[in-house]
């Protein structure tokens, strides 16, 4: 998911129809200048209806701040595929957010719950209500998590090996799978000329069990799609695993190893989750 600020018009068409992002947000929050929020509302809103590839979010200003209402009321329109919720504190927000999209819908004859929300995790308040969070609305498919201003919130120091956010990190999992959401989304990395670093953050992350990666800029791009899709070796791995299982199951055997390990229905599964992470039938 690529944040690209909503008022730099060549960025936009950029990310929309050149760059590899699975989604582009567009961004009405932090980077935009006070000053600037409501004026960058009208190129957002007309951003929508341009021709493009990748899914459509946008990032609002939070709930508790003077911008939300009207951001949301400027974006919910044709063309919008999610919306963004920043600082995400309690479930309530997510609820009011949900509400009022809801009468946008009616009001504008769009389909009614077809517009997501994605809540981010940025702040103690919402880690500790995460749970609550994700069984809050139907909208909500996935959560994702804001390193930067979570580590300001609570006074800690953001880490190479990042230790200080593995309780919330994985509490994220935990809750999303809990709700039967997807994967949550992991935060951006703002040393984008830090390759090495990023690459380990994402493989990091995706060894905790998240689905993929904000990103801020194009060359974080191609490392992310690379890390977070299932590698060659494990989409072979995964059909030797279910050919072999497949096979010994109707011989009424449950157990037994392939490549040296030894392969039960759990591992079946693991099986079947990777081929469908990767886009292939089992």
């Amino acid at each position: 998911m690529l944040f690209v600020p909503g008022d730099q018009a060549r960025k936009v068409e950029k990310a929309l129809n050149e760059l590899p992002a699975d989604a582009v947000i567009l961004d009405l929050e932090d980077a935009i200048a006070v000053s600037a929020k409501r004026a960058t509302r009208e190129p957002v809103a007309a951003a929508l209806a341009l021709p493009r590839r990748p899914r459509l979010y946008v990032r609002v200003n939070s709930v508790d701040t003077p911008w939300f209402f009207g951001d949301l009321d400027a974006v919910t329109r044709p063309g919008l595929d999610g919306v963004m919720l920043p600082k995400t504190a309690n479930a309530g927000q997510v609820y009011l957010a949900g509400t009022y999209l809801t009468h946008l819908e009616r009001e504008r004859d769009l389909p009614l719950g077809g517009i997501e929300l994605l809540p981010l995790i940025e702040n103690a308040a919402g880690a500790l209500d995460v749970r609550r969070i994700c069984k809050q609305a139907a909208r909500v498919r996935r959560i994702g998590f804001g390193a930067t201003d979570f580590t300001t919130d609570i006074g800690a120091t953001w880490t190479a090996d990042e230790s200080e956010l593995l309780f919330v990190l994985s509490q994220m999992v935990l809750c999303s799978r809990e709700a039967g959401l997807e994967p949550p989304i992991d935060t951006v990395y703002p040393h984008f000329r830090d390759h090495e670093g990023y690459e380990f953050r994402c493989q990091r992350s995706r060894a905790l069990g998240f689905g993929g990666r904000m990103c801020i800029h194009p060359d974080q791009l191609k490392p992310t799609n690379r890390i977070y899709q299932p590698t060659q070796d494990e989409i072979a791995w995964a059909r030797d695993v279910i050919t072999a299982f497949e096979e010994a199951e109707s011989q009424g055997i449950a157990a037994l190893t392939v490549r040296g390990q030894l392969v039960d229905y759990a591992f079946v599964v693991r099986a079947r989750q990777l081929l469908a992470r990767a886009g292939l039938d089992a």
